[in-house]
């Protein structure tokens, strides 16, 4: 993908004077309060990582660490283009490289106005919102094997999608919880959750799975299927500062206090046990290995921000090469199956003149799936400006926070023990800027960096389980931050929350919680006592940070 000068001046001229609404638009109930007599906790992301900006651009200000570093501003407008626009398959222009297969076209059609996902009735990945990736496992909670582990339902002609998506059905079921979805003083409320099916048909690989070193197949009908849905991407660089001794210290304190109270099954031990890590995140691929705590997505699958789960998309989800990922994100299995298949073979050459005709149409398509030296198609320049972005992003500052039932409902939120896992407030170290792919140096100048500040992201870092119907792979999920989320339905025009979007408001989020085997069970039985002005006191004061 290349943008050539002329592009870039008309861009830099673009996004330079269209710059989105700032601080003085809407406050959110800030107005004529003089910052500076603000308490901290207004300032969610500190003085480095908050912008005051309540209006439906929230989620997309660039941060105080960005506007401060001359240039950086620029940067940051240039790799917000590349997260706006979708990716083509031509060969000249720019934002081309789209495919063979991809998850999406672009990053918007996830992160809706870059907040979270949004609830759907039906899978289709170029519907706008859809924040859902498909996860496909065994009931040894192992991913299929071949297919991608997020797994990939649009492709470009002559490819065919290893998932068609338009036979997956979602169907969304009413629950009933031991309460009867009723709180005593008669208010009610209800609970959804997603059940998913494939059939067979629409695989168009063998449906594959690795069982002790083996490779077996399964039937469809075998196959256990759950959605994930992409959260907000603003404040990302916030919790990527926050030091791992910290994240450590953390786990570390959680597990004496559940020992304490004779619970050992508070913390994943996959993840830590006996106060150590158990497993670390590493990339020996781009990088040396060098290990890290574990921090980002529900199943804390990716450590430091500079190789976690937005710079990878940024290559697999649409299968746009750069210079450290010069391959197809791609499962062997498919690049066979696609090889074999006569109607690809038939037009292959029409589609891709360009590669080497060895007179075996076969190994050509092969061949090409399976290059590591593909052409770059993103730059490096390119991509260190999506990162100035990503990492970059500011946070909302907190709202109302003076209002009285707010406050009230601050006391509460802690008094019945919200706060054990949406743990406020954190304190950022010295954000020396690690990438264990190894494409930006320790402490990049190039990136924004948010040096000891304290950050009120509600949430420890840690995983726990809810034990909810047809809970997330493996039960573990790692706290969502709540900053900000209280502006979602203005942003994003939804306030779905939770992993799949089952809760459609905060109550529902609560009540979602309070399954008997559930870490979060008596705090639900603690909510359950409050009159309903406390309960909605909880709510308010959610809504406000």
């Amino acid at each position: 993908m290349k943008l050539n000068k002329l592009f870039y001046l008309f861009a830099s001229a673009a996004v330079l004077a269209a710059c989105h609404p700032t601080n003085d638009d809407d406050n959110g109930g800030n107005e004529g309060k003089d910052p500076e007599e603000l308490s901290a906790e207004w300032y969610a992301g500190g003085k480095l990582g908050t912008v005051f900006n309540a209006t439906s651009y929230a989620y997309e200000q660039p941060a105080p660490a960005v506007e401060n570093v001359p240039g950086m501003a620029a940067a940051f407008k240039y790799g917000e283009y590349l997260f706006e626009n979708d990716y083509n398959q031509n060969k000249n222009g720019a934002f081309t490289g789209l495919g063979p297969l991809m998850v999406r076209r672009g990053c918007l059609y996830c992160h809706p106005n870059y907040g979270h996902g949004k609830r759907q009735t039906e899978y289709r990945a170029d519907k706008a919102g859809n924040g859902y990736l498909l996860v496909l496992f065994d009931d040894y909670n192992t991913y299929l094997s071949s297919v991608t582990g997020m797994p990939q339902t649009l492709a470009v002609e002559p490819f065919k999608a290893p998932i068609d998506e338009s036979k997956i059905k979602i169907e969304w079921k009413v629950y009933t919880d031991e309460w009867g979805n009723k709180f005593d003083d008669g208010e009610t409320y209800e609970l959804i959750y997603p059940e998913v099916s494939i059939p067979a048909d629409a695989y168009y690989v063998p449906i594959e799975v690795m069982q002790n070193g083996q490779k077996v197949t399964l039937a469809a009908e075998d196959v256990n299927i759950r959605l994930e849905s992409t959260i907000g991407v603003y404040g990302t660089g916030l919790l990527d500062a926050i030091p791992d001794d910290s994240l450590k210290a953390e786990y570390a304190r959680q597990e004496v206090a559940a020992l304490e109270r004779g619970d050992s099954e508070w913390l994943n031990p996959a993840i830590f046990k006996n106060g150590e890590w158990t497993s670390y995140y590493k990339n020996a691929t781009q990088g040396d290995g060098t290990p890290y705590a574990k921090r980002f997505t529900y199943a804390l699958s990716r450590g430091p921000l500079q190789d976690a789960a937005g710079a990878n998309a940024i290559w697999n989800i649409t299968n746009v090469t750069r210079s450290d990922r010069r391959y197809h994100y791609m499962t062997e299995t498919y690049a066979k199956t696609a090889s074999q298949d006569p109607e690809v073979q038939a037009s292959f050459y029409a589609h891709f003149p360009e590669q080497n005709k060895t007179g075996n149409v076969e190994a050509d398509i092969y061949n090409y799936l399976m290059a590591k030296d593909l052409d770059v198609e993103m730059t490096d320049e390119e991509y260190a400006n999506f990162m100035v972005w990503h990492r970059g992003l500011a946070v909302p500052a907190a709202r109302d926070l003076d209002d009285e039932d707010v406050q009230k409902g601050k006391e509460l939120f802690t008094q019945i023990g919200c706060a054990v896992c949406h743990r406020p407030s954190w304190t950022t170290g010295p954000d020396d800027v690690e990438d264990p792919a190894g494409f930006f140096e320790k402490n990049d100048p190039r990136l924004p960096r948010f040096p000891y500040q304290t950050i009120w992201p509600y949430s420890d870092m840690v995983q726990h389980r809810l034990f909810m119907e047809n809970d997330i792979r493996t039960g573990w999920c790692r706290t969502t931050p709540l900053w900000g989320r209280g502006l979602s339905e203005l942003v994003t025009g939804a306030d779905d929350r939770l992993h799949d979007c089952r809760a459609r408001t905060v109550m529902e989020a609560i009540m979602w919680h309070g399954n008997a085997q559930s870490d979060a069970r008596w705090t639900v039985e603690a909510f359950r006592q409050l009159d309903k002005s406390e309960r909605d006191a909880v709510i308010k004061f959610i809504n406000a940070i």
